[in-house]
């Protein structure tokens, strides 16, 4: 059961916080800063690219990367396509996932690796495998990682993956929203030099300040009425969210979210971009799910049996295209239907702003239900 009480103890949220998810949310800002310094140190600044690439390929295990994949592709647009190699094997162990080039792969592709382990022989092994076939390689992975030792050897680039101090005595858990932001910095920085997309370092710099003011506003020392993250926690507690977002930086940050609920809180969700979220989420605001359905039994055992989830909207929003919006078609779909809506829009700033804001937020809230669910 959800302990909303949970939320304004901070005591109680620090001992139940096991992982440290609610210190890596916080230090993402801290990441971005260092992941900049190790991507401008490993000379990704100096690069004088001939060209856009025809594809970028991503590859990498967990939620981490896929989020990357996502992120790029979003942010990229037209300008370029945005593949992930998915991984296939037996098991989500590092010996055992397997990851290989599409046979079109050539010299003017680009092969991105991003991992918070750099353990997996099959990384290795595609990193050879680029190397025959000509495909400029850049790896981010912690130092020392075998994976170093083979992007060395296929003369790729490689940065080191930003970690904290307290990182050497408890390793980072792969789904911890710090890890986010050490991978991706410099993809970004990188492919600001491609050309793909804006991201020089006083855009990351601006990047890293709005991700502390939003650790400021959503910390555990934060009460839950003025906290955001806190507040969409204890919405999301007897909901199934239906992440609608409008914008490409929101389309982006709703299908993290909806990641990271089921990663680090347990918890399902549905992401769509407006406007086809309505008619593709619309029975779930009639069916045995909408907020009408099957009305609670006021003497039943809340103990023995669990509470029955009911849809609720979440809109993510950012500047809708050509000015042209979806969400108050949105809302009215939903309150027809008496189906409860939690709104997140970002202050004014770039993409990459508006972008760092949504996921803090929705980070923090999916760390939150997680800990008061006793996840």
């Amino acid at each position: 059961m959800f302990d909303e009480t949970l939320l304004d103890d901070t005591e109680a949220l620090a001992r139940a916080d096991r992982r440290g998810l609610l210190r890596g949310a916080a230090e993402a800002g801290a990441r971005v800063r260092t992941a900049a310094r190790y991507a401008a140190e490993a000379g990704i600044g100096e690069l004088k690219p001939d060209g856009r690439p025809r594809a970028i390929l991503i590859a990498g295990p967990g939620t981490a990367t896929a989020g990357i994949a996502e992120l790029l592709g979003r942010l990229a647009g037209a300008a370029c396509p945005v593949i992930r190699l998915r991984p296939t094997g037996v098991a989500p162990a590092a010996g055992a996932l397997r990851w290989d080039l599409p046979g079109w792969a050539g010299p003017v592709d680009l092969l991105l690796i991003a991992t918070p382990d750099g353990s997996e022989p099959s990384l290795s092994l595609l990193v050879e495998q680029a190397y025959r076939r000509g495909v400029t390689v850049v790896a981010v992975c912690p130092t020392g990682a075998p994976l170093t030792e083979a992007a060395a050897g296929a003369h790729g680039l490689l940065v080191p993956m930003a970690t904290s101090p307290r990182d050497q005595d408890e390793p980072t858990a792969p789904s911890a929203p710090g890890v986010l932001w050490a991978l991706l910095t410099p993809l970004l920085a990188l492919l600001d030099r491609t050309g793909l997309l804006a991201a020089p370092a006083d855009s990351l710099e601006k990047v890293a300040d709005r991700l502390d003011r939003t650790a400021e506003r959503c910390g555990p020392a934060i009460a839950t009425y003025s906290n955001p993250a806190k507040t969409l926690a204890s919405e999301l507690a007897e909901a199934l969210p239906l992440i609608w977002t409008e914008g490409a930086a929101a389309g982006a940050a709703g299908r993290r979210f909806a990641a990271a609920l089921a990663e680090l809180s347990g918890r399902p969700a549905l992401a769509a971009d407006l406007p086809e979220a309505m008619p593709a989420h619309g029975a779930l605001l009639t069916g045995d799910l909408a907020a009408g359905a099957a009305p609670d039994d006021f003497f039943r055992d809340r103990v023995e049996e669990g509470q029955a989830l009911r849809a609720r909207v979440v809109l993510l929003r950012d500047r809708p295209v050509d000015g042209l919006s979806a969400a108050f078609a949105a809302r009215e779909l939903a309150l027809s239907h008496s189906t409860a809506i939690s709104e997140l829009e970002p202050e004014e700033g770039s993409d990459l702003e508006t972008l760092a804001e949504l996921i803090a937020v929705t980070d923090f809230a999916a760390v939150y239900l997680g800990l008061a669910s006793g996840t």
